[in-house]
């Protein structure tokens, strides 16, 4: 009979900071790879050697040994090394489907960059759950298989077909009883400090091991996968298993391979694999320990919150403001997109996104090191946007006068925005001013005009005065001015991808500048209301919402809920003594702050009394009692069919967890969220067997941006900046329960690590929207696009116009292109000599998607061709056509396209 192939993979699965900081783990890396190097160099290890699916290990190593490189190269285009194809091994949830679309890209071109080729290995092995659009990103990179473990419980066979959210079908083989560390565990004995190696023993190990993986496969080759966290090469078991490659007999044939010659042979066999998963891969761990040890590990979605907000903001920037706008200026202006820069941003963002780090589980100091690079990473993306928006801005036909302030408008989304925006108008201290009555407040006075000329009546809402600027000049030293900054509510239509001009006029002195104040929005001291929507502040402090359109009432909402928690990063740990708080009752103060017919906001201050603690000596909540002030303002602009709030939390308080609750009365068993390139539906209720699982289910799951629950007549819908975790409570009125933080002493591998308490003030915005049944997803999905971009301006004397004004002039007013059908555009930049732009149909249904030209696209840059290209840029056959300067495209349910325009 033919032997059964075993392959045997070195690795090692380097989590690049966790219990010890980078630095402390890269002394070790080094060490490692300085091992494994000699070892390949004089033959003592075959190779070759799998650099654990990502790319980053060889930079941090030959950033310290630069004189490796040349090594590192022949190694690579050996074979001796497989790199990627990752960057680095990322949370598949708590990052955007664009970032783990440029995480795989910079890890495959680095690959290439040593001169080899990527892994083709879809290597997830110890990521927290997977999402349901994973199997079509790889796809989309040519990575034909995958190698999985958290998430799913098919402890019975080695091997899955992988169904994603379009169709998609990943073969994948799914780690056995210790997952990745399996061989390390069985063979290696790597999780008994106190074993000693005996060469007969580690053959008998050997030997056991290949008996029980091949009890568990359907397919003739075997995995021995040699890749235990931070584990070196093992040289003494090494001698053994090399010993067993070179025998004839028995029934393995073993071989010292990777994972991408492994997959080539599974690959062959996929016919024979009869188990099958679809879309997200997010069970609990349900078999004992003794027969699988896989964790989903649920709670890092809301562990130390500013994290996951940091790294909105920064995707953002990169994918709403930096890249689009770039390759916008590049095409109507001239010039080069700063390529460099933007390579640059990604890279520091990027290496936030490990699954220990973007997770919040890890020390302090890890977490600490992250505000470094989202800083480095922000700076680069708001310098770009702030570059390309002036650039444009200075361009725009006509002079700005004297008496003149010129504020221009921009909209990054793919679709025009008529709303009404709140902007901090920076007036000229020498402008006029005026005073109403005995002169007990100085105004500016001035006077606001769209692009076409027509005044644009606005509110005044805040005003600070003499505010210190500076303006900088090439090629002299910088000069400081200073403004009165009033802060405005008007009404503003920007087109999409595009620009609107404004122009800010001084008053005539000794004369007011005023607009109609009624009628207003406010309809009471503690109650507003538009055309669409009617909010009241009831006496408890729950805010009662009714929906005009439809008669809907939403009552009960706001509510703040508080409950210990006395788990760690990893986890939300649910005390038996546990008391939870919630805000009603609690003393509250209610502010009118802004009324007029633009906006309203109204400010809901709760001072809830919280325990100070959780007493792990008794277990149980303390019965000391600290404030927690929970100060909220709600904004209702004219014609907007959602309310805005932003949360506000003064904490000092420890050991608990903090939640909205938006009570929907929906009747459903069902909700909606969005996750990377997919909305997904979910069941309200926890599963029946619950009770049965070593890791239970908890109530709360991923989103990116928004959760919605309806029923044929109503439902609710947040959308939320940065906030990743939800949950719609299986309660008769169905309430959406919005997770603002969770604060936690615990941190693994340590006694405790106090920044995990998020001491101090944080900040939290999210928009209610309610639903008059099944909600328009797309919407929503550019809604939480939306939250987080919002517009940006750019304010311009005559001075600052003579910077950028050489060379052509653009219109008042303009857009590039705006996309109709239920498309969401995720990513607009240019790739070398073209534009690419990616979208994704979030819908069960099939759409086609159309680029409509604006201004712009008509006026300057004109595409000849059209051709969809995958993750890599390189063409696929997929129908898009351009006919008269219309680009259309058909998507398929869940499908992404890239569309590249020349």
């Amino acid at each position: 009979m033919a032997k059964r192939r075993a392959h045997y993979v070195l690795s090692t699965h380097w989590d690049r900071e966790w219990y010890q900081t980078f630095q402390d783990f890269r002394y070790r890396l080094v060490e490692l790879l300085d091992q494994v190097f000699s070892g390949l160099a004089d033959g003592r290890l075959a190779g070759p050697f799998q650099t654990d699916g990502q790319a980053i290990i060889l930079e941090d190593y030959l950033e310290v040994r630069p004189e490796r490189r040349q090594q590192v190269e022949q190694f690579a285009r050996d074979r001796k090394l497989v790199i990627g194809p990752w960057y680095v091994l990322p949370d598949e949830f708590l990052v955007s489907g664009e970032s783990l679309i440029r995480n795989l890209r910079m890890g495959r071109q680095m690959a290439r960059s040593f001169g080899g080729e990527p892994s083709n290995a879809g290597f997830v092995c110890d990521l927290f759950g997977h999402n349901s659009q994973t199997p079509q990103i790889f796809a989309g990179f040519g990575i034909r298989g995958g190698f999985v473990w958290r998430g799913l419980n098919t402890v019975e066979t080695r091997h899955v077909l992988w169904r994603g959210a379009d169709g998609t079908v990943l073969p994948c083989y799914r780690f056995g009883h210790h997952g990745y560390t399996g061989y390390a565990d069985a063979v290696r004995h790597s999780f008994d400090q106190d074993h000693v190696f005996d060469a007969r023993q580690a053959s008998a190990d050997l030997a056991a091991f290949l008996a029980d993986q091949a009890q568990h496969t359907e397919i003739d080759p075997l995995l021995l996968f040699d890749g235990g966290d931070h584990q070196e090469w093992d040289q003494p078991v090494y001698a053994v298993l090399a010993e067993q490659m070179r025998r004839s007999d028995g029934e393995f044939e073993i071989a010292h391979t990777c994972l991408d010659d492994y997959l080539e042979e599974m690959l062959s066999q996929t016919d024979r694999i009869g188990t099958a998963v679809e879309g997200e891969l997010r069970e609990p761990g349900r078999h004992p320990g003794d027969m699988d040890n896989q964790w989903v590990i649920s709670g890092v979605l809301s562990s130390r919150v500013w994290v996951k907000q940091a790294n909105t903001e920064c995707q953002t920037l990169l994918c709403h403001w930096a890249e689009p706008f770039a390759a916008l200026a590049c095409a109507a202006l001239g010039g080069e997109v700063p390529q460099g820069f933007l390579d640059v941003a990604w890279r520091w963002l990027l290496k936030n996104h490990p699954h220990d780090s973007i997770c919040g589980c890890s020390i302090d100091q890890v977490h600490e090191d992250m505000k470094f690079r989202f800083s480095q990473c922000r700076q680069i993306a708001d310098r770009l946007a702030c570059e390309s928006t002036s650039r444009i801005a200075a361009r725009v036909e006509g002079d700005v006068a004297e008496d003149e302030l010129r504020v221009v408008l921009f909209n990054p989304m793919s679709h025009s925005v008529d709303q009404i925006a709140e902007l901090k108008l920076e007036i000229p201290t020498d402008w006029p001013t005026f005073n109403e009555f005995f002169g007990f407040e100085p105004k500016p006075a001035f006077r606001v005009f769209d692009a076409n000329g027509g005044e644009i009546s606005y509110q005044r809402l805040a005003q600070d005065m003499n505010r210190s600027k500076r303006r900088l000049h090439p090629v002299k030293f910088p000069r400081t001015y200073s403004t009165h900054d009033v802060t405005v509510a008007l009404p503003v239509h920007v087109p999409a991808l595009g620009y609107s001009a404004l122009t800010v006029r001084a008053g005539e002195p000794g004369r007011p500048t005023r607009h109609r104040e009624a009628p207003a929005l406010g309809t009471g001291d503690h109650s507003m209301a538009n055309e669409f929507l009617a909010v009241s502040v009831e006496s408890n402090g729950t805010v009662t919402l009714t929906d005009k359109r439809n008669d809907q009432t939403y009552e009960g909402l706001l509510t703040f809920e508080d409950t210990a928690d006395i788990g760690d990063g990893w986890y939300h740990g649910v005390a038996v003594n546990d008391q939870t708080f919630t805000s009603v009752g609690c003393p509250c103060d209610v502010a009118l702050v802004h009324n007029g017919p633009m906006q309203a906001t109204l400010r809901v201050r709760a001072t809830m009394s919280v325990p100070a603690e959780f007493c792990f000596d008794r277990m149980r909540r303390s019965e000391r009692f600290v404030p927690m002030i929970v100060d909220t303002l709600m904004t209702l602009s004219a014609s907007c069919e959602h309310l805005k709030l932003q949360t506000i939390v003064h904490n000092d308080a420890d050991d608990h967890r903090l939640r909205v609750l938006l009570p929907s009365g929906a009747d459903a068993d069902t909700y909606l969220a969005d996750t990377p390139f997919d909305v997904v539906r979910r069941p309200i209720a926890l599963r029946e067997d619950n009770h049965l699982y070593r890791e239970l289910e908890v109530e709360t799951k991923p989103q990116q941006s928004w959760t919605a629950v309806h029923d044929d007549r109503r439902g609710l819908a947040v959308v939320g900046e940065g906030l990743c975790e939800s949950a719609v409570r299986d309660l008769p009125q169905r309430p959406i329960a919005l997770t603002l933080f969770r604060a936690t002493r615990r941190t693994v591998m340590t006694d405790g690590e106090p920044a995990g308490q998020l001491r101090g003030t944080m900040t939290f915005r999210y928009w209610v929207v309610p639903l008059h049944g099944e909600p328009d997803v797309s919407r929503l999905c550019r809604m939480g696009q939306q939250i987080a971009a919002g517009l940006r301006d750019v304010q311009l004397r005559g001075p600052d116009v003579v910077r950028y004004a050489d060379g052509a002039k653009l219109p008042p007013a303009g857009g590039w292109f705006e996309i109709d059908g239920a498309a969401v555009v995720t990513s607009v930049r240019q790739v070398g000599e073209g534009l690419e732009v990616r979208m994704f149909n979030p819908t069960d249904e099939p759409t086609t998607a159309g680029l409509r030209p604006g201004e712009l696209w008509q006026a300057g840059w004109r595409p000849e061709k059209v051709e969809c290209v995958d993750f890599e840029s390189r063409p696929v056959e997929h129908g898009a056509s351009l006919s008269d300067g219309i680009c259309e495209v058909s998507l398929k349910p869940k499908q992404i396209v890239t569309l590249r325009l020349t």
